[in-house]
C-alpha cells in the first residue's frame, strides 16, 4: 500500500475526498471477494424477509439538542426504499483532528486493501474547509446494512484495531440521495440523523 499523501495535505481545490481505491488501487467493483468472505448477501439477492427490525429509539436517533426522534414508521420506510433501489451500502463516521486523522485513515485503508473493510474516504483539507469542518472525517462503508453481522463486526474492528472506542454512528447511504426523497424520509435527510449509534 502506498499513501503518498495525507488527508492533511491535500488542499487542492475541488478535491474535497480522499478514496481507498485511489490509494489501494482497487475499484469497489472488484471487491467481490468480500461478500463470501464476511457471509454478506450482496444488494441485488436482498429480498423483504432481509429487512432489519426498527428497534425501539435507537434508529433515526438526531442528536439530543435536535430533541427530535425519527419514528419507527420513518425508518422503515427509508429500509423499503433502500430494498426497492438496492441502494444498501452505508457508513460508520468517525471523526478526527487533523493531528490523529493520517494514523486512522492508514490502518483504514490497509483494512480494505486487506478485505476486511469494503470501503473508505476521508476528508481531505480542502474539504474541511470547505464543509466549514475542523475535524476530518473518515467514513467505513459496509455494503449491506441490513447485514447487521457485517454492520456490527465493522464497527468492533473500528474499536478493537484502530482505537475508536467513542460512541459513533451509522448512516445508510439512502438517507442521503440528494433531495430525491425528502418527502419520505423526513427527518433522517437530516445530516445527524443515523440507522444505528455505537
Amino acid at each position: 500500500m502506498v499513501v503518498d499523501r495525507a488527508p492533511t495535505e491535500i488542499d487542492d481545490p475541488g478535491r474535497h475526498w480522499l478514496r481507498a481505491k485511489d490509494v489501494t488501487g482497487f475499484p469497489r467493483n472488484a471487491r467481490d471477494g468480500y461478500f463470501p468472505a464476511h457471509d454478506v448477501t450482496r444488494p441485488a439477492a436482498t429480498t423483504a424477509a432481509d429487512l432489519p427490525p426498527v428497534d425501539g429509539a435507537t434508529p433515526g436517533v438526531l442528536p439530543t439538542d435536535a430533541e427530535a426522534v425519527v419514528d419507527a414508521a420513518t425508518v422503515a420506510d427509508a429500509d423499503r426504499l433502500a430494498l426497492d433501489s438496492t441502494y444498501l451500502s452505508g457508513k460508520w463516521l468517525v471523526e478526527r483532528p487533523p493531528e490523529a486523522v493520517t494514523d486512522l485513515w492508514e490502518g483504514v485503508v490497509a483494512d480494505v486493501e486487506a478485505g476486511r473493510f469494503w470501503d473508505a474516504k476521508v476528508s481531505t483539507r480542502a474539504g474541511c474547509e470547505a464543509f466549514g469542518e475542523t475535524d476530518h472525517a473518515v467514513l467505513v462503508f459496509t455494503p449491506n446494512y441490513f447485514d447487521r453481522a457485517d454492520v456490527d463486526r465493522v464497527r468492533r474492528r473500528l474499536r478493537e484495531a484502530h482505537g475508536v472506542t467513542e460512541e459513533i454512528r451509522y448512516r445508510p447511504d439512502v438517507y442521503t440521495l440528494d433531495g430525491v426523497h425528502e418527502e419520505t424520509l423526513g427527518p433522517l435527510t437530516d445530516s445527524a440523523a443515523a440507522r444505528f449509534r455505537a
